[in-house]
């Protein structure tokens, strides 16, 4: 195996389905000529050319709209969000028609489209663009929302989800691009939609997190075995629509604990989901009641300090394992 950061792993991604396709073209801002804003396109401006790799002004609504006619007439787009804060702009094309054409259409359009980017916070760039978004486009039928935490399931998860005829919502995250994993080197290597994994084996508690709270967990998993030999259990949904349910349904029969961790705010997260769907197929089986670790109810403050305290971490997380297990 290659051992890939995030951002190379996304691009290996876009690179190989690019030349697996004629259909695919990736556009977004600056994803040509500068690589991406954050150099997860670099170097396929120079590879594949103006009709592959396609620079657009800054008009999220404008490109998103050329994207799903794009798709709507047969080819797949990928399209890049410089920040998913952004996509708001863009929300009536994803939301009113992205999502709704196959059932407006009667089945008549597919709209094979990916919608990809940095999700929730990065460092100091405060309230306006540290927003994590799973739980909003989550709500709407039509859409497919994916959330990697490792370069295997970044690469494996795109390319599936480039491949899927349906609209998808990737969601990456600025903090992780830099970390590294072992990624198969397969070109065919892909990951299904919608199918769990588990992060870390464990028989006392389920963690479930997402996005940048897997490493927090993993490593808040290990304190809690070093300081108390409590064996905690780390799953990954890997897709947030459709939700793998089996897997942390499973996984709560065997430790009869559930914290969960999310970047996102509490109120309606796909973390209040998770607990919900737990409570109607797991209830018997609880010891405890579930504890989420969530982001502070309020914009991401700029100042450094307190936006180390609005978002999860490795205490936070143990301290909830804590409760649960009454430690």
């Amino acid at each position: 195996m290659a051992v890939l950061t995030i951002r190379d792993a996304l691009n290996q991604a876009l690179r190989e389905e690019i030349i697996r396709d004629e259909n695919v073209f990736v556009m977004g801002e600056e994803v040509a000529e500068y690589d991406g804003a954050y150099k997860v396109t670099r170097g396929l401006w120079k590879e594949f050319g103006d009709k592959r790799v396609v620079d657009t002004p800054i008009t999220e609504l404008g490109f998103a709209a050329v994207g799903v006619g794009a798709a709507m007439a047969g080819v797949r787009p990928v399209i890049e969000f410089m920040t998913w804060n952004f996509s708001i702009l863009a929300a009536d094309q994803i939301i009113n028609h992205a999502a709704k054409m196959l059932y407006m259409s009667g089945g008549q359009f597919k709209v094979p489209i990916v919608f990809r980017g940095p999700n929730g916070s990065a460092y100091q760039v405060s309230s306006q663009h540290s927003q994590a978004l799973e739980a909003f486009y989550a709500n709407f039928p039509g859409l497919k929302v994916v959330m990697p935490s490792t370069a295997a399931d970044a690469k494996g998860l795109l390319k599936s989800a480039i491949r899927d005829d349906n609209p998808i919502i990737f969601l990456e995250q600025e903090r992780m691009y830099g970390l590294k994993g072992e990624v198969p080197e397969d070109e065919d290597f892909t990951i299904p939609l919608g199918v769990a994994d588990i992060k870390r084996e464990g028989k006392d508690c389920t963690i479930v997190a997402r996005s940048m709270t897997v490493p927090l967990a993993l490593q808040a998993a290990e304190k809690i075995q070093e300081e108390f030999d409590v064996s905690v259990e780390v799953i990954d949904p890997r897709t947030i629509k459709p939700l793998d349910i089996d897997t942390i349904v499973n996984s709560i029969k065997k430790t009869n604990r559930l914290v969960i961790a999310e970047e996102s705010h509490s109120f309606a997260s796909v973390g209040a989901e998770i607990s919900h769907t737990v409570m109607e197929h797991a209830f018997d089986y609880l010891d405890a009641p579930v504890k989420r670790v969530s982001t502070a109810e309020a914009p991401m403050p700029y100042a450094k300090n307190l936006e180390e305290l609005a978002l999860p971490d490795v205490a936070k997380i143990v301290a909830a394992v804590k409760e649960v297990c009454y430690l």
